[in-house]
């Protein structure tokens, strides 16, 4: 592996479905740069001190500058940022996967935030916080007409500072106030479980710094209940991508040694690389790699990949992976298509910028820039159909998005315009009823529809494929 590409792993998750999700490599920077456009620049000093000068009222200079520069950064694509103090540092908890607050995953319902669980040992769990448990305030402010982001920002703040979170109780049908702690919170970005007997299902919600020895741990635990495995599900479902060498181990887990797992390819001499899977292209810390643990037996046992339109990213690159090598079904709806990658370069202490540098390819060379990976086999949400996944945002409607570097995608399709509002008016007819009459099952449960069909599919029963997705899987012009 060159000396001058390491695996830096930087991450930025953004609002969009979950989805605005990088993967990034670190590059050291290029020898000379080309001469500077000195009239551009004498323009924008002018621009600068004419603001300065003639507004109606005084500007901050600083705040004209980062302006500036976020803007310029901006207008590239969507997953370019100028990073400025607060939002680097949240940028640097979302890839270690650690925060500070009280430790609970949170929903919206009716207008509140829901508890959908507490993490274990975290301050909420140790306040006796309860799934289900409905916050109604935060400190002073009625959680009411929030936003969830504006919501989970009260709830953060600096460690041993308290927040007092009043709570509803809907099975008791009562009201109180829980005083909690902050406290540094890690979170949990494996989930996994023997399902029925011979089969297990192993999800992962974010590709984090913990999550490979968070899935190692995982799938040895469910070999320990069930040494004789007949086939696995690995859950990529609203995955919105994450850290570069986690998605090269996740994909190594599963492929012969040495394969192609992903490529990138962009201006710099430095963005052009082949990441395999060895331990050399996605151990981060010296030691013994966590991979050599796993049972030999994942080397071969059947997998279904389970994949929909918020699976982004690094998500799309272990799907890619898995389905070039032939190694997995994939089963669901064609992915988010982010196949851009992301460098992070400091400015100073506490700022920095995240440039797009390159685009990554699968192990047959395919782009899936703007365009997604295809299933396999195309399952719908439910037994009624793709209720709502028309209203999920994809990279192809991004302003500003990159196309795969074969000429321009296609115009916005008017037949999914149509459809997302109906979507849009299913869901809300879908939010008035209550929760244990909704059609959107908990992923992992005996009522999710795609895991029964992935279960199928390993047992070579009948699967219900969509009768409404439709795809063309055209030949794609490979590019190295």
């Amino acid at each position: 592996m060159s000396h001058k590409l390491k695996i830096a792993g930087w991450i930025s998750v953004g609002a969009l479905a979950g989805a605005l999700t990088t993967v990034s490599l670190q590059t050291v920077a290029r020898g000379s740069l080309a001469p500077l456009p000195l009239e551009e620049l004498q323009q924008l000093a002018a621009v600068f001190g004419m603001v300065k000068s003639d507004y109606v009222e005084p500007v901050d200079e600083k705040k004209l500058i980062t302006d500036a520069i976020s803007g310029m950064v901006a207008s590239l694509d969507p997953h370019s940022q100028y990073f400025d103090k607060k939002s680097f540092k949240e940028f640097r908890e979302g890839t270690s996967g650690r925060f500070v607050g009280v430790g609970i995953e949170i929903s919206q319902e009716d207008g509140l935030v829901k508890v959908v669980s507490p993490i274990e040992g975290s301050p909420a769990y140790r306040a006796g916080l309860k799934q289900n448990d409905l916050i109604t305030k935060i400190d002073d402010t009625v959680v009411k007409g929030l936003s969830l982001s504006d919501a989970v920002k009260r709830m953060r703040g600096e460690p041993g500072t308290k927040v007092t979170l009043t709570i509803f109780r809907k099975d008791e049908n009562r009201s109180f106030p829980a005083t909690i702690t902050r406290e540094e919170i890690k979170t949990q970005s494996v989930k996994g479980k023997v399902i029925e007997p011979g089969y297990g299902w192993i999800r992962l919600s974010q590709f984090q710094e913990r999550t490979v020895d968070d899935f190692v741990r995982k799938v040895e635990e469910i070999y320990k209940a069930e040494p004789h495995l007949k086939g696995m599900v690995l859950d990529l479902r609203n995955d919105p991508g994450g850290l570069l060498d986690a998605a090269v181990a996740i994909s190594a887990a599963f492929l012969p040694e040495n394969v192609t797992v992903v490529s990138t390819n962009g201006q710099l001499a430095e963005s052009k690389f082949v990441y395999k899977a060895a331990p050399e292209y996605y151990q981060r810390r010296a030691g013994s790699d966590p991979l050599r643990r796993l049972p030999a037996a994942l080397k071969s046992v059947p997998l279904v990949v389970l994949v929909n339109e918020g699976s982004a990213s690094a998500s799309e690159i272990v799907a890619g992976a898995l389905q070039d090598h032939k190694r997995a079904t994939l089963l669901g709806s064609q992915t988010f298509g982010k196949g851009s990658v992301q460098t992070v370069r400091p400015l100073g202490p506490d700022t920095g910028l995240k440039l797009t540098t390159a685009r990554y390819y699968t192990p047959t060379g395919k782009s899936i820039q703007a365009k997604g990976i295809v299933p396999d086999v195309m399952v719908d949400e439910t037994e009624e159909g793709n209720l709502f996944s028309a209203l999920r945002t994809r990279e192809a409607d991004l302003e500003h998005h990159l196309t795969a570097g074969q000429g321009k995608d296609a115009a916005r399709d008017p037949a999914r315009e149509k459809a997302r509002e109906e979507a849009r008016k299913r869901a809300e007819e879908e939010a008035k009823k209550p929760v244990a009459d909704r059609k959107m099952p908990e992923f992992g449960s005996d009522k999710d529809f795609q895991l029964v069909q992935a279960l199928n599919q390993l047992k070579g029963r009948p699967v219900l494929v969509s009768k409404t997705q439709i795809v063309e899987r055209k030949d794609e012009k490979k590019e190295n």
